[in-house]
């Protein structure tokens, strides 16, 4: 080989030892960069006149686990999905309170069943009648306070949809952008690892609010599909339609038209149950909590309002009711009608005659709700009337719950304990989902930058890069021996 060809091919040796050197610097830089794909310098012999000189560098390949990166995708969505889900039971456990607390529903009504005992013990004591009040009080607003938090819960879920379909669009259009640029630079044979990484990363946090899967397409350009078959991306993004609300009630409904579905390019589209397209994902969970879990929770927080009215509303207990009257409990200080039950938690409110915080008298809690003027001291009939009320087994007229009869106290119960299994239930299906995500991080992770292995790769780049920095000495000696002839 003659002078020149030699110090060709230590020159291109050189070039390529230093941008290798360059990949691995990046590689151990970013091992722990979510979205970043190990680079390999691609690099082939390059010959003429049939002898080697030197070497040729063909481009970057970028490396990535493309069946392990999906999975954590779908395990990524699963989990955001299952922890709405859970965060909303707890929430909905927390307002109506563990059972052992006196602070929550169930507690106060056993204030209120103690206190009626004590009153009709001595219903002379004002002190005992205010007990009774401050009971029923504590209860009524438990009630509101339940009611209230889950129609927070659904407006705070209506805002976070539209928050994340913003986000999702914001995102595809991204997605889009750094297609054109990806396919542009392959086209151009310049190296588009650092567009690809920042397209996976995009794509990521697509992910968990909606399941996808990747699909390639020419030039290195991908197609975004839903995992129910919506397509999200195909050369131009999709666009999801969403319109929020300020504040929710209860009669609010997507059925009803006074609350906003989902669309995509226009066309309505479900968002739940077997036919959703976004099965999956935050953003099916958000939905769930406006939509069902929510619902379901009012429902159930009426039928329990709805009782309690019914137990102090009716003639036989107080006499002093006419049918229609309103009794201790009241639908915003009338009598309950059982057509208007939707929200009745909401609006319940104990009987201003009787609250003296509302301008009414004590005695009424003796006396009745609907008599003229104070009677004997002494009388305990309808304080010993009102408590067998509230503690009479009887069916529950709504709500959905199982058959058979209960008092007041043991059909909270019941709501209270089938609200902690359904929250048990959705943190077990959240701690599922969270080591199935750690587990596939993990292996994606090892798939991708081994620290060890750069580090053994950087040692051989580096004799690589000395051995053609000596025959570069080499052949500049001989240079100069030849020069001083």
């Amino acid at each position: 080989m003659s002078l020149s060809g030699s110090l060709s091919s230590a020159l291109s040796g050189l070039t390529a030892a230093s941008r290798a050197a360059e990949l691995v610097s990046s590689n151990i830089a970013n091992a722990m960069t979510p979205g970043y794909g190990r680079r390999d310098l691609s690099v082939t012999s390059r010959a003429l006149g049939g002898q080697g000189h030197g070497v040729q560098i063909h481009g970057v390949e970028r490396s990535a686990n493309k069946i392990a990166i999906a999975d954590r995708r779908l395990s990524d969505a699963c989990l955001a999905d299952s922890s709405a889900r859970a965060g909303f039971l707890r929430r909905l456990e927390g307002a109506v309170g563990l059972p052992d607390l006196a602070e929550s529903l169930s507690g106060r009504i056993a204030v209120l069943d103690s206190a009626l005992l004590a009153a009709a013990a001595r219903p002379d004591s004002e002190a005992r009648l205010s007990q009774v009040a401050d009971a029923a009080r504590n209860l009524t607003s438990r009630l509101v306070t339940s009611a209230k938090d889950v129609q927070l819960a659904r407006a705070q879920a209506d805002d976070q949809i539209e928050q994340q379909v913003a986000f999702v669009n914001t995102t595809l259009q991204r997605v889009a952008d750094l297609n054109g640029q990806i396919r542009a630079n392959a086209g151009g044979g310049r190296d588009a690892s650092a567009l690809i990484d920042q397209r996976q990363q995009a794509i990521d946090s697509i992910s968990s609010i909606i399941p996808l899967r990747e699909v390639p397409r020419e030039m290195g350009t991908v197609a975004l599909v839903t995992t129910s078959g919506a397509v999200l991306l195909e050369g131009r993004p999709a666009v999801l339609g969403f319109s929020p609300v300020g504040v929710i009630t209860p009669e609010m409904t997507m059925a009803s038209g006074a609350l906003s579905g989902l669309t995509i390019n226009g066309h309505q589209m479900d968002v739940s149950g077997a036919d959703s397209l976004i099965a999956g994902g935050s953003l099916a969970g958000q939905f769930a909590i406006r939509d069902d879990l929510s619902v379901e929770a009012q429902t159930k927080l009426d039928a329990i309002a709805r009782d309690l009215v019914e137990r102090f509303q009716d003639p036989q207990v107080d006499p002093t009711l006419s049918v229609g009257d309103a009794g201790l409990f009241t639908d915003q200080g009338g009598a309950f009608v059982a057509a208007n039950e939707l929200g009745l938690a909401q609006r319940l409110r104990l009987n201003a005659a009787a609250d003296p915080q509302q301008g009414g008298a004590l005695w009424r809690f003796r006396d009745g709700m609907g008599a003229p003027a104070p009677g004997a001291v002494g009388t305990s009939r309808l304080l010993t009337a009102m408590q067998t009320a509230l503690t009479t087994a009887k069916e529950p007229a709504s709500g959905g719950f199982m058959a058979g009869t209960r008092s007041l106290s043991v059909l909270a119960g019941d709501y209270i304990s089938n609200v902690a299994t359904q929250r048990l239930s959705a943190e077990s299906d959240t701690s599922f989902a969270q080591g199935k995500n750690d587990a596939l991080k993990t292996i994606e992770l090892e798939d991708g930058v081994d620290t060890d292995a750069e580090m053994q790769k950087l040692l051989m780049i580096e004799q690589a890069y000395s051995a053609n920095a000596k025959v570069m000495q080499m052949v500049d000696e001989m240079l100069k021996t030849l020069m001083g002839i």
